[in-house]
């Protein structure tokens, strides 16, 4: 039998804001990865959209192991190291992704497997990370707050990439591939740095390794997954992670390669655009974060925002119809907002259940949930980038098979809702409800 865990230390604002460094560096490389080199490949180099689909989905796949970097982190009980670590080879990765990219402009097989490798790099970096970071938070963070503390961590990883695709945007025009690999040199070197600084005062933390009541303390990592999976309620949250992200994920990487191919617009114009979504995507966590206190449950807010983001979809499916490129800004900012009301109803929930129960490894429960939402997004990335090479194909035009893509997906989104309330728990929202000092708390489970 396990030891019962320490008394959490009660870390503040401060604490969680540090460890939100790393998370902009997270979303300053997904940035350059989904929309800068996504883009380039679909327009400059004039690619299918399924090779970058695959690129995405490989490092997607990758992260299937998530939970075995939870399980390793766990039991290591000190996570600055997976957190620094996992930065450096990611940002590397990221780096040898865009190297790959210029290079294939004229070496096209050499310059594709550099990408291969990179995008490899990449998966293995954001598991490590992402993993330790969610887990240090969980069990350093006092219950009350973990609300709060999830909904600042997303927001600061959404900044990461709005603020990286805005800057990167104006600095890549005029395009040209040397300027493609400064821009993006700089930004891994950043992202390092962060990193270094939101482990660097977590270094001295440790906590002891928690096994599960029905495993040896010393059990393996199959032992101690086949345990986390026997829990009824990882399962069904599992299960709507996996949903939920199939349908965000299907559109990410094609709003770009639209952009360009049936609005005109350029790399950093498309680039300024995955700005604007993710711009929007803060806006509706903090909307819904503060809303939610008052009215409401965490699955409804989710369920909601699912179903504004099936809403906001149909409409980017009749935007070529709508007007020019200053509707399609406007419904992509609309899709964000809708983005960020879901975000916050499932991260919540996701974040309540992980304190709910101190007996379990946290770093192996979040590796559930991570690797369920890499799996979605591994599938989502290559459906999309496939079923809209199938479809243009097939109609013989760009602007209506783009169409038809986004009309499915408002159709998934409308399925993961479903699944949000067949799945997941009642939570009562009050992501910031006031309680006796005043801090944020996340409503208890019932």
């Amino acid at each position: 039998m396990a030891s019962a865990p320490p008394m959490r230390p009660g870390r503040g604002w401060g604490f969680v804001a540090r460890l939100g460094l790393a998370q902009i560096a997270i979303g300053a490389v997904a940035a350059i990865m989904t929309s800068t080199l996504n883009r380039v490949m679909v327009v400059e180099l004039a690619l299918p959209a399924t090779i970058p689909s695959i690129l995405v989905a490989l490092h997607f796949v990758i992260q299937m192991s998530r939970a075995k970097f939870g399980f390793d982190s766990d039991r290591t009980g000190h996570r600055a190291p997976w957190i620094l670590g996992g930065v450096i080879v990611f940002s590397a990765g990221g780096f040898l992704s865009a190297l790959g990219v210029s290079v294939a402009a004229t070496q096209q097989v050499m310059g594709l497997g550099l990408a291969f490798i990179g995008y490899a790099l990449i998966g293995v970096g954001m598991s490590a990370a992402g993993t330790a970071l969610l887990a240090h938070v969980a069990e350093e963070v006092e219950p009350r707050r973990l609300g709060g503390a999830a909904a600042l961590l997303w927001i600061m990883m959404i900044a990461g990439i709005a603020v990286t695709a805005g800057v990167s945007g104006q600095l890549l025009d005029p395009f040209s591939f040397s300027r493609l690999l400064t821009v993006i040199g700089v930004v891994c070197l950043v992202a390092i740095v962060l990193a270094a600084l939101a482990a660097w005062g977590s270094w001295g933390i440790r906590r002891p390794a928690i096994a599960a009541p029905a495993v040896a303390p010393s059990a393996g990592f199959g032992t101690v997954l086949r345990d986390a999976l026997d829990d009824q309620s990882t399962r069904r949250f599992a299960l709507f992670v996996f949903a939920a992200m199939l349908a965000y994920s299907a559109q990410d990487l094609i709003l770009e390669p639209f952009a360009g191919r049936v609005f005109g617009m350029t790399p950093g114009e498309s680039t300024k655009l995955g700005g604007t979504q993710h711009g929007g995507v803060m806006l509706g966590m903090l909307g819904a974060a503060v809303l939610s206190a008052r009215i409401g449950s965490l699955r409804q807010w989710a369920v909601g925002g699912c179903l504004a983001s099936a809403v906001m979809l149909v409409a980017l499916s009749q935007s070529p119809a709508l007007g020019g490129a200053g509707a399609l800004s406007l419904i992509i900012f609309g899709l964000g907002v809708a983005n960020g009301v879901f975000a916050v109803g499932a991260i919540g929930a996701m974040m309540a259940m992980t304190a709910a129960d101190a007996t379990r490894g946290t770093g192996i429960r979040l590796g559930v949930y991570g690797a369920a939402q890499a799996i979605a997004y591994a599938a989502g990335s290559l459906g999309g980038g496939v079923a809209s090479d199938l479809t243009i194909a097939g109609l013989g035009d760009v602007t209506r098979g783009y169409t038809v893509i986004f009309a499915a997906e408002a159709v998934l989104f409308v399925v993961a809702a479903g699944m949000a309330l067949a799945s997941t728990p009642t939570v009562r929202a009050g992501v910031f409800q006031r309680h006796d000092a005043g801090d944020a708390i996340l409503g208890a489970m019932r």
